[in-house]
């Protein structure tokens, strides 16, 4: 989800974390349903709100 919050397009996505386009396309698809966000930008705000509400869109401190 920081990807997608950060802005990177689809194809930069699948290219950082080793996918195919179609598998973060599917991805993003279900969070937006998931989300009931209909548009990005939409799924981005809730994203941000979730994320500034607690910690559940950064994984934890490994130390």
């Amino acid at each position: 989800m920081k990807l997608v919050v950060s802005g990177l397009l689809n194809k930069q996505i699948a290219y950082e974390m080793n996918l195919s386009e179609v598998t973060v396309k599917v991805h993003r698809g279900q969070a937006m349903k998931k989300m009931a966000s209909r548009t990005l930008p939409d799924l981005v705000r809730k994203a941000d709100a979730l994320g500034k509400d607690s910690n559940c869109l950064s994984p934890p401190e490994l130390g």
